[in-house]
């Protein structure tokens, strides 16, 4: 008997085990839906998201909605029911709290209307029209914007949107409503230049009779108190929403010429750019942005030094290289190698230093970091220290005088907000610009977090890699975000988590900065590995070569050059190529 009872828990506990161990189930249903149907998602506890997809032809029926759990889905909670010439996908479940997510795929100029509670609603493609309804959900749609007419609504929250074009003015309504009602596009702007708003219904609203004519979307957006996001992914949304005059850093930004962050710019704060920009003369605010070339300039010589940065897979630098760990060649021509030397050329060097309210509490242990770093560059090494928090300021210029530097450490206080996107944007566009093509890296010390940047993280990648600067962030963890990364439902909706919580910081952005720069990325988890970083960082800056080789270029003609380092698994970069003398 006992053994029987044995036997039959043990037999309970594997099928339990193996319950457990099988993978959530999805359910993937086929939509018989046309362009030009209206489909109705209700999903009350649950993220949606919406795809348009190029049908052969307008009459073809397709369409896919899939749906997920992590406690996995069943066909029951799932219901699709046809009625009037309109389809309708609800979401049912005996817990009203179980997360369900859809996912659907439906042909191009189809209608779609979306319910939500919090879940975020994405919707993507050439729809005729969208109106999603959330109480705190984020919505974000990207659709053709030729032609847009939108009517967004907030019922209990001042609005927080951002869109890649202007919008009409903010009304405010009764009952502490506040709208936005207006066309973009084509006509958009017409009637933009004719001083006249674009009111939705009017006689102006109907399209021109012209076969050219864009499709027109329409967009009806209601939300409690949400974001709503027009034709601008949501990774590229500042951290903070608010409407409001633009910091010294922002205007910095501007002034630099960088169209690429001037528009991020633009679009967090359109009021406050559009007055600073007309302030400033037409060639400072309408500059043309191109991106970094891969060539190096190769200048006519017979004799020639290129300055090369030889690393491995992990980004690191390689030290110890001799010329015969090098191959050079000029339009596939061998070239013959003089002397490979490591450069000790001095490097422009920013100390970027996070002084917000989330480590004022550890602004002693900042200072003595920060002088610490200060003693370990090399003597040569000019130094310039920018702190932050809601904005930037410079505590010292470049200069060699460790002395001042040092000084220029006794001259702060930490509080308020981070602006740490914006800082670095700062650091790169503006601190840096005076050494274009010359040796120049920023080392940030900074627990990562940011919530008052005008700017997003991934606005930044290709400034960095214009400006050629080498980045090093140290991330010292503030754990200020690590109860909400313990909700098994915090991603619900990520931009609401993201941009409205005490903080934000992107998975894995340390490393991403890393890499997009060229620089080191170091997870501060001990306070001894803060010097230690210091050092290794000062033996990156010093692993770099000057490469002298013999050169047949002919008067005008500028051959390809190319440096190849023959180590397994390692990448030579060519930072300059200069004549030699």
């Amino acid at each position: 008997m006992r053994l029987a009872i044995t036997r039959s828990l043990l037999i309970t506990a594997v099928t339990l085990a193996f319950w457990l161990a099988t993978p959530a189930q999805d359910v993937t249903r086929e939509l018989k839906v046309t362009s030009g149907s209206t489909i109705e998602i209700v999903n009350r506890f649950g993220r949606v998201g919406v795809k348009a997809e190029t049908v052969a032809d307008e009459k073809t029926l397709s369409g896919k909605l899939v749906a997920s759990s992590p406690k996995g889905v069943s066909d029951g909670e799932i219901k699709i029911g046809n009625a009037g010439g309109k389809t309708t996908i609800t979401v049912v479940s005996n817990d009203p709290r179980k997360r369900i997510d859809l996912v659907l795929t439906l042909p191009e100029r189809s209608n779609v209307i979306v319910q939500t509670l919090a879940g975020a609603v994405e919707v993507n493609g050439n729809f005729a029209s969208v109106a999603a309804t959330t109480d705190t959900g984020t919505v974000a749609v990207d659709v053709p914007n030729e032609d847009v007419t939108y009517n967004l609504l907030w019922t209990e929250s001042k609005p927080r949107v951002v869109a890649d074009f202007d919008l009409a003015a903010i009304k405010e309504k009764n009952a502490g409503r506040f709208e936005i009602r207006g066309r973009s596009g084509l006509e958009g702007k017409s009637k933009k230049a004719k001083g006249k708003s674009a009111e939705p219904g009017s006689a102006d609203e109907q399209p021109m009779a012209n076969d050219e004519q864009p499709r027109p979307v329409r967009l009806d957006l209601t939300t409690a108190r949400g974001i709503i996001l027009i034709n601008v992914p949501p990774n590229e949304v500042m951290s903070d929403l608010r409407e409001r005059p633009l910091t010294n850093a922002a205007k910095a930004i501007v002034r630099s010429g960088d169209s690429l962050l001037m528009e991020a710019i633009r679009r967090a704060a359109p009021k406050y750019y559009g007055d600073y920009a007309r302030s400033l003369p037409p060639m400072m605010f309408e500059p043309k942005f191109s991106a970094k070339s891969a060539q190096t300039e190769n200048p006519n010589a017979s004799l020639k030094t290129a300055l090369v940065r030889v690393t491995d897979l992990k980004n690191r630098s390689i030290a110890g290289l001799t010329t015969s760990d090098f191959e050079i060649t000029e339009s596939g021509t061998a070239r013959e190698i003089v002397s490979v030397e490591r450069s000790t050329a001095p490097f422009n060097l920013v100390l970027l230093l996070d002084v917000s309210g989330s480590v004022e509490n550890y602004v002693n242990f900042i200072r003595k970091a920060a002088r610490a770093f200060v003693n370990t560059v090399d003597e040569k090494d000019r130094v310039s220290i920018v702190i932050f928090n809601d904005d930037v300021k410079v505590l010292s210029k470049f200069t060699t005088d460790k002395g001042k530097l040092s000084e220029s450490l006794d001259t702060f206080d930490a509080g308020g907000g981070t602006a740490y996107y914006d800082a670095l944007a700062y650091a790169v566009s503006d601190t840096l610009r005076q050494f274009k093509g010359e040796r120049t890296a920023i080392v940030i010390l900074t627990d990562g977090d940011d919530n008052r940047s005008f700017l997003a993280f991934d606005a930044l990648a290709g400034s960095i890699q214009e400006s050629g600067a080498l980045i090093y962030p140290l991330y010292v963890p503030s754990g200020l975000i690590a109860a909400a990364a313990a909700n098994p439902n915090a991603d619900i909706d990520p931009v609401r988590r993201k941009y409205m919580s005490v903080s934000a910081k992107a998975e894995g952005e340390g490393e991403r900065l890393a890499r997009v720069s060229g620089g080191v990325y170091y997870p501060i988890k001990e306070i001894a590995e803060i010097q230690k970083a210091y050092e290794d960082i000062v033996v990156q800056l010093r692993s770099a070569y000057n490469i002298t080789f013999k050169s047949e270029t002919s008067s005008g003609n500028s051959p390809r050059l190319k440096i190849k380092s023959k180590r397994e698994n390692t990448f030579a970069t060519v930072t300059s190529v200069v004549a030699s003398q």
